[in-house]
């Protein structure tokens, strides 16, 4: 990985993915390059398993698998934020049923 810094904070970040060198750009150098290595690690494993030599039909199976990945992880956030705010009203409920109780009561 090799740096050089840009305008506005931007850093250009060379990275090598399944044998290719792109040129980047981001305030995160780190971060670039750990991306980098998750879909050249993606793309390796894609390429055994699918056992072909063909770097786009590599590159489009890792980005599905990629892809599913995130629905899958969107679609549990989806639920977890369900069931929070769910939670989140059955509490201001009941909060608000004490308080007014505590209100008739004094």
């Amino acid at each position: 990985m090799s740096q050089t810094k840009g305008n506005g904070g931007s850093t250009s970040i060379r990275v090598e993915i399944y044998d290719q060198n792109y040129h980047l750009r981001g305030t995160d150098p780190q971060y670039i390059q750990d991306l980098a290595k998750y879909v050249d690690a993606k793309m390796r494993l894609i390429a055994e398993q699918a056992s072909t030599v063909d770097s786009l039909k590599v590159a489009v199976l890792a980005a599905l698998n990629i892809a599913d990945e995130l629905h899958v992880l969107k679609r549990k956030y989806d639920s977890v934020a369900q069931d929070y705010t769910a939670r989140a009203e059955h509490l201001s409920d009941a909060l608000d049923e004490v308080l007014g109780e505590t209100r008739r009561a004094g």
